[in-house]
Formats: C-alpha cells, structure tokens, sequence
C-alpha cells in the first residue's frame, strides 16, 4: 500500500537527487580550484631526513650491486665506521 502511495513522487526524488549531486560536484570543482586538496609544503627538517634516508638507500645500493667486494667486511665496515681494507675484502673466506 505504501508503495502505491510514493510511487507518484519517485521522478520528483529522482530530480532532487540529481540536482543535489550536481551541486556537490560544482562545490567539489570550486575545492579544487581554490587548492584546498594542495599538497602541504613540509618543513626543511623533514626534507633534510628525507635527503639523508635517499643517500643511504644509495649507498646500501651501491654495497650490493659492486661485486668486486665481499658483502660482510662493507657491512662490517660500515658498522665500525671504518674504511674497507680492499685486499682483505677480495680475500675468499673460510666456511665453517
């Protein structure tokens, strides 16, 4: 019974609807336009970690791809803050 009663009003909610999801869209297109969905600046510290984070990348890059050194004395070197001793790196290492 209730939907022979709102049946007549089904293309007036239709309208309404249509009319109110234009309108949202206008007001998102307005958002848009004014750069409210900018990206933010960030601060320079952050740029400065992210900077820093890259280098390292690089490097740890660099370690795995250059097969003219074994792995665990760079890693080693690495850790220790010390330079690399090039003729104890091209040395094989004993298995255990």
């Amino acid at each position: 019974m209730d939907m022979i009663v709102l049946t007549p009003f089904a293309p007036f909610l239709m309208i309404i609807g249509i009319v109110w999801i234009k309108s949202r869209q206008r007001l998102e297109e307005k958002r848009i336009a004014a750069g409210a969905y900018a990206v933010p600046k960030t601060d320079p510290q952050h740029e400065a970690r992210v900077q820093e984070l890259e280098e390292r990348v690089r490097v740890l890059e660099r370690i795995v791809t250059d097969g003219g050194y074994d792995l665990a004395s760079k890693i080693e070197a690495l850790r220790d803050a010390r330079p690399v001793d090039p003729i104890a790196a091209a040395k094989p290492r004993e298995r255990v």
